[in-house]
């Protein structure tokens, strides 16, 4: 018996020599009332072998074999282990024709000490390119599309900037993306 069937079977027993009352007794076990009196007539009954969990020392009806265990293991050590273990898990089903989940496929091979590898990509490095070192070498320019003018419609502002030096050398609204609005900011470039 474990402590918590001890103390169940203690009180219980109080109850049976009317030492506290049923109600008292629920109390102190966290019981229900009826859950009380079925454990007094058990323990009347039967003995105090009633209070012992009846599962005890039971292998659930579920459980794998010990074989299929092994099995599962010996493949992950040698057949498959390069498999992640979600993907070990499709090799059992289709080549294998071992049909088990992945949470029991993880807690199987994490009892035995094996750990899914886990391939991670080298994320790029994306370095940021220098600005030019002088005025007018480069110029970017783009449009975006937004409402512009509060309540109003959408509007396009194109614009052009100067790489080296991040100053702003035209701007132009257009109601859409077009190539009469980039037109018109390399004329006011060339212009100025």
């Amino acid at each position: 018996m474990n402590q918590k069937e001890i103390t169940r079977l203690r009180v219980i027993n109080q109850t049976i020599d009317k030492v506290i009352t049923i109600k008292e007794a629920a109390e102190l076990l966290g019981l229900s009332e009826r859950q009380v009196i079925r454990l007094k007539g058990g323990v009347n009954n039967y003995g105090p072998a009633f209070i012992i969990h009846k599962n005890r020392g039971r292998k659930p009806q579920h459980t794998l074999p010990d074989e299929v265990r092994m099995k599962i293991v010996e493949l992950k050590q040698t057949k498959y282990q390069e498999a992640n273990f979600n993907h070990f898990v499709e090799l059992l089903e289709e080549h294998e024709d071992i049909k088990v989940s992945y949470t029991s496929v993880h807690r199987i091979l994490t009892q035995a000490g094996i750990k899914s590898p886990k391939k991670h990509r080298k994320r790029k490095s994306h370095h940021r390119r220098k600005r030019k070192p002088q005025k007018g070498m480069l110029v970017k320019i783009d449009a975006s599309p937004h409402e512009w003018i509060i309540g109003g419609e959408l509007f396009t502002l194109h614009g052009a900037i100067d790489d080296a030096t991040g100053e702003i050398l035209a701007l132009f609204f257009t109601p859409n993306e077009c190539i009469e609005g980039y037109f018109e900011i390399i004329r006011q470039i060339v212009k100025n």
